[in-house]
C-alpha cells in the first residue's frame, strides 16, 4: 500500500504508521491547521475589540446614553459581546469587557463601564 505525505503528497517510505516525509512537511502540515482555527479566532477578537473601543470612545465618563443609529455609524456589531449581565430588576447589560449597554427603547441605549478590580498573580 502506497502512503503520501500528508503534506507533499510524495511517496513516503519507512514505518507503517508514518504520515509525513520529513520534519519539515509535519511542521509545515500542523502549522497550516493552526492557521486556518487562528483566522476565526483573530477575526471574532478583532470584532470584540473594535465594540470596546467604540463603547469606550463614546462613554468617556462611564455612563451615557446614546442612539443606536451612533453606535452603528461608528462601526458597533450587537452580534459580538462578551458576557450580559442580568439585574435583580430583570435588566439585562450586555457587555464588551468592561465596557457595556443596556436596551432602553426607541434606538436608546445607556452605556456602563463596570468596574473591575484585576488581581494579577
Amino acid at each position: 500500500m502506497e502512503r503520501l505525505c500528508l503534506d507533499c503528497g510524495t511517496l513516503i517510505r519507512g514505518r507503517a504508521d508514518k504520515k509525513y516525509c520529513d520534519d519539515s512537511c509535519r511542521n509545515n502540515y500542523n502549522n497550516r491547521l493552526k492557521i486556518e482555527d487562528n483566522l476565526v479566532i483573530n477575526r471574532v477578537n478583532s470584532i470584540l475589540r473594535k465594540n470596546r473601543a467604540i463603547l469606550a470612545a463614546l462613554n468617556p465618563n462611564g455612563k451615557t446614553k446614546v442612539t443606536g443609529k451612533k453606535l452603528i455609524s461608528a462601526g458597533f456589531n450587537f452580534e459580538y459581546h462578551t458576557y450580559c449581565y442580568e439585574t435583580q430588576n430583570s435588566n439585562t447589560y450586555i457587555f464588551c469587557y468592561e465596557y457595556g449597554y443596556l436596551i432602553l427603547g426607541d434606538d436608546r441605549y445607556l452605556l456602563v463601564k463596570r468596574e473591575e478590580k484585576l488581581w494579577l498573580a
